[in-house]
């Protein structure tokens, strides 16, 4: 079942209680609830009030949006623990991490080693918790294509380990595709959004495309969240445009 929602950073100018209100209105189902600045890393106390809120207004924690970079806790001054107590006190069921700080044509086989040996201890740690780790798709991390993503994820080879997925910016259609099919095995839940090169653009303008990429999703079995992230201009007004076309894109 695809679940619909919004990646809190998306409006990093909000407050907690202006994001839930936007979503509400929106009819999305949930937030992914991100750790620089809503749910910093460590306040326990702001997790558990904005977990209230979104509770309250009957919408899901989709995830918390850590910023945790797996092969670097020391460097940030992190501990993954501090992130679990967090998660749990947001009640969110997976913890978004990051697939260290380089991109994979800069990864030697020793950072491999360290992040792979990383991601196993914190997805220890969160199975105890019940907890999946999932890491972001994105460029400058080991998660950077498509290869090295599954890569990681064999690597890795643990169940509570997953992997998010969104279309690299600039990349053709034919090789994100591609790129999807491949991380299916692991796929948790997606970024979406409508970019070019140059600007960001109202999700209208990749209807087409992300059904085509839905179409695909849907082949495989499971619960996930579909949530937007970033709109073109940040405007809550393009923003709940952009909730309309993505509940027309997941039906």
């Amino acid at each position: 079942m695809f679940y619909t929602g919004l990646v809190s950073i998306t409006f990093r100018n909000l407050s907690p209680k202006e994001i839930v209100s936007l979503v509400e209105k929106a009819g999305l189902d949930g937030i992914e609830w991100g750790g620089d600045i809503h749910v910093p890393h460590g306040d326990i106390r702001k997790a558990e009030e904005v977990y209230r809120m979104t509770s309250d207004a009957g919408l899901k924690v989709a995830a918390y949006g850590s910023y945790y970079k797996v092969g670097c806790e020391k460097e940030q001054g992190i501990p993954f623990e501090m992130v679990i107590d967090t998660a749990l006190a947001l009640k969110a069921p997976i913890i978004r991490v990051w697939a260290g700080d380089r991109g994979s044509s800069d990864a030697d086989e020793a950072w491999w080693d360290n992040v792979v040996a990383e991601a196993i201890r914190i997805s220890d740690l969160a199975k105890r918790h019940g907890l999946t780790v999932s890491f972001e798709y994105h460029a400058n991390t080991l998660t950077d294509t498509s290869e090295s993503a599954v890569k990681l994820m064999k690597e890795v080879g643990r169940g509570n380990v997953k992997s998010y997925w969104q279309p690299p910016v600039g990349l053709d259609f034919d090789s994100c595709i591609n790129g999807l099919k491949q991380i299916l095995p692991w796929l948790s839940n997606i970024h979406i959004f409508c970019w070019d090169m140059l600007e960001r653009l109202p999700l209208a303008q990749g209807v087409d495309t992300w059904r085509k990429y839905m179409e695909v999703v849907k082949s495989i079995e499971g619960d996930r969240f579909c949530m937007l992230e970033f709109v073109k201009d940040d405007r809550p007004e393009q923003f709940l445009k952009d909730a309309e076309t993505l509940k027309q894109i997941v039906k």
